[in-house]
């Protein structure tokens, strides 16, 4: 799908990244990770795939499409062990094909492992081009085989040694399991942009992207897994290794705003806890003269109902979302593009005729969405649509595992508050600021956060090696 076809299936919100999810030590690895793997379905839809270990042998499914989609004909029962890795996948690095869908297998003269990652390199490019001068044949174009590569190239030595040192060789987000005949490794990068939680199950234990795996499987939530951490699971235990120097958080603000799920707990928030207090500050700072509140479902119905709470207006229902509708991979027309958003939401006219709507949403990126769905509620008979927005304009894409637009294509980065207000055709459209949305966390004005906000303030925690490279300048050389 190219970049077209994907803005009309997808809209204009920010894509989800991936999702991972990793257990050792129980009888039903594959199963589990597969349940896993649905609670995290939200993370990725393009492809999915499951590894599992006997402790001498790797088994491994993987394809294109949802988890329903490609584990359909009892593909489960061939997974044998009692550990596994799992991953589901949305195209931020690559393209969409079986030969990118994850986890990645390698066989080398030492041993087999399998990987698996949530997250984007920012030097991912310059690594390739290194190891392919060194003589590294490449099958995929995802930068997970990049990262494989570099544990393979370590030599012989335990897993564990030659994945601490290979990762000290990339920069950017990520999140790894890795899986052996007997270990599972998870990785979480230095500045703990993307998200990794450990768990526990009886005796065995577990890894996922998001603690909502956790309450699917029947396991509990341990601990986040520290930004720069590397945690080394056998049938001895969990043993923690730190591979990174400490560094100053930067967590993905956005898991909080958009991406993670309401009941996920992210690095010591709860997501719904904190948008609900996003839409109680709207409220305060940003009031809008209207009689009911809608969230545009679901990411921002906790957002509307801290809104509603604090405003003392009613909350309804005003949209409805087609919960059938995942993937749209055929658009053949104009005119079924501009169908799109009907297909996912339908207004309730008996909820909005005649009304003075408020109505939150958690981001705005190119904006052809929200001026969609505010066609939509005028259409139902809406008097006013007053769109509040629980997050800052979004002014540049991120490059460390969110796919968006181009930074020419982001609507925030090109026009002021009012033009945008014009472009989606709202009666007023107000965003919080920075210091709101950080306030929702519990941070006073200007204080240090342990958040990466590049995406609304263009400050990136690392340097941008592989963009450097576009630009055609020499990148420095990242480790030996």
């Amino acid at each position: 799908m190219d970049s077209v076809e994907k803005q009309a299936a997808c809209g204009d919100k920010p894509r989800e990244e991936c999702g991972v999810f990793g257990i050792f030590g129980h009888p039903r690895a594959a199963a589990l990770t597969y349940y896993g793997l649905v609670a995290l379905q939200h993370r990725g839809q393009e492809a999915a795939g499951i590894t599992s270990t006997d402790g001498t042998r790797m088994y491994s499914h993987k394809g294109l499409g949802l988890l329903t989609d490609v584990f359909r004909a009892g593909e489960l029962e061939g997974l044998h062990g009692h550990a596994a890795i799992g991953h589901v996948r949305y195209s931020t690095a690559g393209s969409n094909t079986i030969q990118n869908a994850q986890p990645i297998a390698l066989a080398t003269h030492a041993r087999n492992f399998a990987i698996a990652h949530n997250g984007n390199l920012v030097n991912a490019r310059f690594l390739r081009i290194q190891l392919e001068d060194e003589g590294s044949l490449f099958q995929t174009t995802s930068d997970t085989e990049v990262i494989a590569h570099l544990i393979a190239k370590e030599g012989a030595g335990d897993l564990v040694d030659l994945v601490a040192r290979a990762v000290q060789k990339i920069e950017g987000g990520f999140a790894l399991v890795i899986l052996s005949d007997d270990e599972l490794i998870a990785v979480r990068d230095p500045f703990g942009l993307r998200p990794m939680v450990l768990g526990k199950l009886g005796d065995a234990h577990v890894v996922a992207s998001e603690s909502c795996a956790f309450e699917t499987v029947g396991a509990t939530l341990v601990r986040d897994v520290e930004p720069g951490e590397l945690l080394h699971i056998t049938r001895h235990g969990v043993k923690s290794i730190r591979f990174a120097p400490r560094r100053a958080r930067r967590m993905c603000t956005f898991e909080h705003v958009y991406f993670a799920r309401p009941d996920s707990d992210v690095d010591g928030w709860n997501v719904h806890s904190v948008r609900k207090q996003l839409g109680r500050i709207l409220a305060e700072r940003h009031p809008a003269p209207g009689e009911i509140v809608i969230g545009v479902p679901d990411s921002s119905v906790s957002a509307a109902a801290g809104y509603a709470e604090r405003s003392g207006l009613p909350l309804e229902t005003g949209l409805i979302k087609n919960k059938y509708i995942a993937r749209t991979f055929i658009q053949p027309s104009q005119e079924l593009r501009d169908l799109g958003v009907r297909l996912k939401l339908n207004a309730v006219r008996s909820v909005v005729e005649g009304k003075r709507v408020i109505l939150i949403d958690d981001s705005i990126v190119r904006g052809t969405t929200s001026r969609r769905i505010v066609r939509l509620l005028r259409g139902a008979g809406a008097l006013e649509v007053h769109v509040r927005i629980s997050s800052p304009p979004y002014v540049s894409p991120c490059h460390y595992g969110i796919d968006t637009a181009k930074e020419e294509e982001l609507i925030a980065a090109r026009h002021s508050v009012e033009e945008i207000r014009q472009a989606i055709e709202a009666d007023s459209l107000e965003f919080l600021t920075l210091d709101e949305l950080m306030e929702g966390f519990g941070f006073p004005p200007a204080s240090p956060v342990p958040f990466c906000n590049a995406c609304f303030t263009r400050h990136y925690p690392t340097s941008l090696i592989d963009q450097t490279l576009n630009e055609g300048m020499e990148p420095i050389r990242i480790g030996g």
